[in-house]
């Protein structure tokens, strides 16, 4: 049953069927065409207010539920539904896990148009919450207020905020009282910073206007007991600068890594700035098997660090390596995967096209004392052709872990051409992945494939799949 409301179309009774892209669930309308939603879970039955219209589908939000699914759960945190972060918290673990394996099937079969092996059940993560290893915050002075909040004539009191945009809203920040992402002392430290900051009239940043103080704080933390806090201030002012910092090392003295940016430019971004460690070091350690990571305020690092050595086993699984093969660690970032797998293979030879990144990847195979290993940087469909090839040798084993658009098409050719006995790909994006697996499947096969959830309560997963050339 329809009916219109205000130019809106209203759906009644209509039940939720499945679990689609970017964590939206689907209904069907009595039209047949599908409608995605970003508040409810497979199995609630619902009233349907639609707010966009396509010429196959549907956008809209439950606005009346009456029958709760018994796939739910009840969410952990008191912001959700509001930050974003974590949109599946109020679906049950297990059902996660069924719908992320789902669509990495689904996008290989009709994507990819894949002929499978028998599907090797998604791995999931033994920590639920607090398995972060970074987060980042941002202050401001101009909160995120709830309809509530809005329609009332009370007095808000501190406008002032610690926590993160609103989806959609690169102006609004939602202030946290907690956060079940990162392990403590994360959300000790987020609170007293903000505490301290409003008792000592420090200004919060104002987006939209360019004024204020305190810009953002990256909190990054380690297995190894390591914990990395980065202030970003919008302008020096060094006595209010040291009065901040040495405050947190003296309330926090377990940070071993006290930094900050002084940042002017309009965005946040730190990659091209200069951070400046105040107190202990610049960089912590992570590790793994015995391997010690050197992560500094910039580094990329997988932010799951226990469910990152999970799927790095895999990967190494799936390589099969003996010692005597000879690795091309594609998109190595700071050569974890490369540095992993080298105790296994005669040679591994990792690039990348962040030049940052090749440094630490350097640093930390020299700390390593991990000798077979050598890492070049440069745009991948440029670097990556018959001259590389010819200079560093023919692979015996091409590890690729692209970022979410996938390889271009081009690197995907130059790998047809090389064609190595195998391919183990490593994809944040089983779509992408898919489309890329289409484009060798005359060439390869797949002969396994794992998904693996990084991120419990989010509708991400990364998948693992090897390919092998077909039997002539």
């Amino acid at each position: 049953m329809s009916r219109r409301n205000n130019k809106k179309q209203i759906f009644e009774h209509l039940e939720v069927i499945d679990a689609g892209a970017k964590g939206k669930t689907i209904a069907k309308a009595p039209d047949g065409k599908v409608i995605f939603l970003p508040n409810a879970v497979p199995g609630d039955v619902v009233d349907i207010q639609t707010f966009k219209k396509r010429k196959a589908y549907y956008e809209g939000k439950a606005v009346k539920f009456h029958k709760r699914s018994n796939k739910r759960t009840e969410p952990a945190c008191v912001h959700f539904g509001v930050c974003g972060g974590c949109k599946w918290q109020d679906m049950a673990y297990e059902h996660q896990l069924y719908y992320k394996q789902k669509e990495v099937t689904n996008n290989l079969l009709r994507i990819g148009h894949l002929e499978l092996p028998e599907v090797t059940p998604i791995l999931g993560s033994k920590n639920q919450y607090f398995y972060r290893n970074k987060m980042e915050f941002s202050f401001s002075d101009n909160r995120w207020l709830t309809p509530e909040e809005i329609n009332s004539n009370e007095d808000l009191g501190d406008r002032n905020a610690l926590g993160f945009h609103i989806p959609g809203m690169w102006d609004k920040i939602l202030d946290l009282n907690e956060c079940h992402l990162q392990p403590d002392p994360s959300n000790a430290i987020r609170n007293a910073v903000k505490k301290f900051a409003v008792d000592n009239n420090l200004e919060f940043f104002n987006t939209r206007n360019q004024t204020g103080f305190l810009r953002t704080m990256m909190i990054r933390t380690s297995t190894t007991g390591d914990i990395m806090a980065v202030v970003q201030f919008f302008k020096e002012d060094k006595q209010k600068r040291e009065l901040l910092l040495d405050f947190i090392a003296e309330t926090f003295p377990q940070i071993t890594s006290l930094q900050y940016i002084i940042n002017e430019k309009a965005n946040d971004t730190i990659y091209d700035q200069k951070v400046v460690c105040y107190k202990g070091n610049d960089h912590i350690f992570e590790e793994m098997e015995g391997l010690q990571f050197k992560i500094n305020a910039k580094s990329f690092y997988q932010t799951n660090s226990e469910q990152a050595y999970e799927l790095y086993k895999i990967t190494r699984n799936f390589a099969g390596l003996t010692g005597s093969e000879l690795v091309y660690d594609l998109y190595t970032g700071t050569g974890t995967i490369a540095q992993f797998v080298s105790k296994q293979a005669k040679k591994v030879v990792g690039v990348e096209s962040v030049p940052d990144a090749i440094t630490a990847a350097k640093e930390n195979a020299q700390l390593n004392n991990i000798n077979n290993v050598d890492f070049f940087v440069g745009d991948m469909k440029q670097v990556f052709n018959d001259t590389f090839i010819k200079k560093h040798g023919h692979p015996d084993v091409i590890i690729t872990d692209p970022p979410r658009d996938g390889m271009h098409k081009d690197v995907v050719q130059q790998i047809l051409n090389i064609a190595p006995n195998k391919i183990v790909y490593v994809s944040c994006n089983s779509a992408t992945q898919a489309r890329d697996l289409e484009l060798m499947k005359d060439m390869y096969k797949v002969v396994k494939t794992q998904a693996v959830d990084m991120f419990p309560q989010t509708f991400h997963v990364e998948n693992v799949v090897l390919l092998e050339k077909h039997q002539i």
